[in-house]
């Protein structure tokens, strides 16, 4: 499948890295002051960043499409793991020489993050972190309100629905999670079918998002984490997600009192799409609490 323009220049300012024998794709960009580490959620990409990447200054980027999604390897054999994926969120920070970093994470990487606070409650964390923004995600999976598609995936007919999955399918189901005021666009949903559908990844969907039966087993583990974890922690959550609902937001506000959250109105669950210029806000507020 040939990719837009817009796919190109993206995967054009990257390129690829073997981590654990498997070939990832990779994007850094030098500047100076905290690195910022972007973990994207499912099923799509780094490219979710696209849109705010030249708005963040002169700072040290640093973006990955996890093993399995967009530009990465999508091994269909693979046991698709989030401890695997913050395994390589630690190599690949570690082999940059980065002292210490910035987290920002949406939607899967939300979890991804958890689980590097988890490591560092319990002294195992290779890196440092600085502080860390959430975006909308399902981090208490009890309290989301998961997509038709994401629950058939977990069913024993996920299998068959993935290998089902079509580009008509997909754009029906992701432009119901976009915001009726930020509708999602023709050339987006262009895009990021052509990222998910690269190299068969909508044949293993069914395996990518075995994060949600992580959710569920290792609750009290990153639960913990989250409520635990002594660094700058803050929230930004677009109050129009249907996915990662405000209920979802209330139990994070529960488990974790006083969490600095700053709400985006009228934005559904890809506030970094639909709204890029109050994502980044919403970053460089974070980010003047940690550093």
């Amino acid at each position: 499948m040939s990719f837009s323009d817009r796919v190109e220049s993206w995967r054009a300012q990257g390129g690829y890295e073997l981590v654990g024998e498997r070939r990832l794709y990779v994007q850094r960009r030098e500047g100076g002051g905290i690195p910022l580490v972007f973990l994207h959620g499912f099923p799509s990409s780094s490219y979710d960043w696209h849109a705010i990447a030249g708005r963040l200054g002169t700072r040290p980027l640093l973006f990955l499409d996890f093993l399995g999604f967009g530009l990465s390897e999508k091994p269909p054999g693979h046991v698709y793991t989030l401890s695997w994926q913050a395994d390589a969120v630690e190599e690949l920070v570690a082999r940059a020489g980065y002292e210490e970093v910035f987290l920002v994470a949406h939607d899967m990487g939300t979890s991804v993050g958890t689980e590097l606070f988890a490591r560092d409650l319990a002294g195992q964390l290779r890196v440092r972190l600085a502080g860390a923004l959430l975006f909308n995600g399902s981090m208490l999976l009890h309290l989301a309100s998961p997509t038709p598609g994401q629950k058939l995936l977990r069913t024993r007919a996920g299998g068959l629905f993935a290998q089902l999955s079509t580009e008509r399918s997909f754009r029906l189901q992701f432009a119901r999670i976009f915001s009726a005021a930020h509708p999602l666009s023709a050339e987006e949903a262009a895009d990021q079918w052509a990222l998910l559908a690269h190299d068969g990844g909508q044949r293993i969907l069914h395996r990518t998002i075995n994060y949600m039966d992580e959710r569920e087993r290792l609750t009290d583990r990153w639960h913990g984490a989250l409520r635990d974890w002594p660094g700058a922690l803050s929230l930004a959550w677009a109050l129009e997600d249907p996915v990662a609902t405000r209920a979802v937001l209330d139990g994070l506000r529960a488990l974790r009192p006083g969490v600095p959250v700053r709400e985006l109105p009228g934005i559904g669950h890809y506030p970094q799409l639909e709204a890029p210029e109050l994502a980044v806000a919403a970053i460089e507020e974070a980010l003047g609490r940690a550093v």
